[in-house]
């Protein structure tokens, strides 16, 4: 990837931007990284059709999706993993009565300013196998309206992408991040890779804006020759 970012970046037989150091170039792939996934999974300007809205997309993103993740539901709370970085869905299990380990239908995460717990339509329920959920800072709270218990949480969830690098050719083989981590060897995208080439096109692309590029257009035009953006 580094060898195809520099390739990208500078014209054929130029070494115009030759000053670029790994630790920048590490910067940019993983900003692409991250962004080539948000747009795929979770887009801030939502069409309502999820990420898989076709099997390319379903492919691209597979390797960081975490499926069946479950955890303990404790006062009507469960924690969210180390790793976590997105949900994609979950359910609970649930108790009344002799009914034991009764499934939910997906949980209803909820907005904080909703008032679904005062509705008889939105509040959760055992009967309609309805369970509402909130986020916050520890993780996730559920909702029962008096009558059942929320056992056991299980999700299908996007990890948190590992830091792609290459500390194993820069000075004494390692380098220290911003926040002090200090890192060595290499680190590969896990991300399939067909993958690659477009992370790096928007790594290329991302730098060329920063460095005032001329060539900057062309190498947006490139990502919506992909569908990465939109025309």
């Amino acid at each position: 990837m580094h060898y195809d970012f520099k390739q990208k970046l500078n014209k054929i037989d130029s070494q115009q931007y030759r000053n670029l150091r790994i630790p920048e170039i590490d910067w940019k792939l993983n900003e692409a990284q991250e962004l080539f996934v948000k747009m795929i999974a979770e887009p801030r300007l939502r069409n309502y059709l999820g990420f898989e809205t076709s099997q390319r997309s379903i492919d691209d993103i597979r390797t960081v999706v975490v499926k069946d993740y479950c955890s303990s539901i404790v006062n009507n709370t469960a924690t969210l993993p180390q790793n976590y970085w997105h949900f994609l869905s979950g359910y609970v299990t649930m108790d009344k009565g002799n009914c034991k380990g009764v499934k939910s239908n997906p949980i209803n995460i909820r907005q904080h300013d909703d008032e679904f717990e005062v509705s008889p339509f939105d509040s959760s329920s055992f009967e309609w196998r309805e369970v509402n959920a909130l986020f916050y800072e520890k993780g996730l709270k559920f909702y029962t309206d008096g009558t059942f218990t929320n056992k056991l949480f299980c999700m299908n969830y996007i990890k948190e992408l590992k830091y792609i690098h290459n500390a194993a050719d820069f000075g004494a083989g390692s380098y220290r991040l911003p926040s002090g981590t200090l890192l060595t060897g290499s680190v590969s995208c896990e991300l399939p890779k067909g993958t690659h080439r477009e992370i790096v096109d928007l790594a290329v692309a991302i730098a060329s804006n920063d460095l005032q590029n001329p060539d900057f257009q062309n190498k947006i035009q490139k990502l919506k020759f992909n569908n990465l953006l939109q025309s």
